[in-house]
């Protein structure tokens, strides 16, 4: 039997499908980036589903999480986000302490158990500082793509002070600083160090080591060494950042099957 998690977030959506009892993982996918919907996450299953040719009648079980969980109708039950990418990171990384995940609209710290199981959490979910969001805003506002943020900062000698509390003093500090004459690459650094010191004022000395760093900002280039300066310590990169929560999503359906 193959069992299939979707993680509905609020910038993509992620499909993981994976082998019952062996806990393979056989195929999964990433949507385009932006505003997701149940019809463009059905859609994007069946898609994956048949590129890599797997038998439809063979999947017995659907679990969804993420944002959008409870719209998708198509999955037989939905699990908090919070419990999946605990588990996908556990499975991925199966020495992770902490899990750091930021998401489009909110952002984690997660403490594990040893067994894939959540034995404390934080999260932020009530201003857009320190979320993929945010990045997308700025990287909009210097007219480069996410990545691009995170390759401009790569150049700045000096990053520029922004407020860390919140998204829309920075955005008009950012604002300012730019028609005051600052480098482009000195505001993208500065909004990295904004965020990782988001994520470490979050964590308030609860990050334990290992820690890693899941979501699609960790694939932001030097987000992770960002973070690692914040937080004190090492920060590594789960080895599929994005689809921790699927995977998580997948490995629960199949545990349930």
């Amino acid at each position: 039997m193959i069992c299939a998690g979707i993680d509905a977030g609020s910038r993509t959506t992620k499909i993981a499908l994976m082998g019952d009892g062996d806990e393979v993982l056989l195929a999964s996918a990433v949507g385009e980036p932006g505003a997701c919907t149940a019809t463009q996450a059905e859609e994007l299953f069946e898609k994956t589903v048949a590129q890599h040719q797997v038998d439809r009648d063979r999947i017995g079980r659907v679990v969804a999480t993420g944002y959008g969980r409870a719209a998708l109708q198509m999955a037989d039950t939905t699990v908090t986000e919070i419990t999946c990418h605990a588990r996908g990171v556990q499975f991925l990384e199966p020495r992770a302490a902490t899990v750091v995940e930021i998401g489009g609209q909110d952002s984690k710290i997660i403490l594990l158990d040893g067994n894939g199981g959540v034995r404390d959490f934080v999260m932020n979910d009530r201003c857009a500082a320190g979320t993929g969001r945010f990045l997308e805003m700025v990287a909009e506002r210097l007219d480069v793509g996410a990545v691009g943020l995170g390759e401009l900062a790569a150049g700045s000698q000096k990053p520029a002070t922004i407020n860390p509390t919140c998204a829309v003093f920075a955005e008009t500090e950012i604002i300012g600083l730019l028609s005051a004459g600052a480098k482009p690459q000195d505001v993208a650094a500065g909004v990295q160090e904004t965020v990782a010191t988001r994520m470490a004022t979050l964590a308030v000395g609860r990050a334990e080591r290992p820690v890693v760093f899941a979501g699609g900002v960790a694939l932001i280039p030097g987000m992770a060494s960002a973070l690692s300066r914040a937080l004190a310590c090492q920060v590594e990169v789960a080895s599929a950042p994005q689809l921790t929560g699927a995977i998580g999503a997948a490995l629960i359906a199949c545990r349930e099957a």
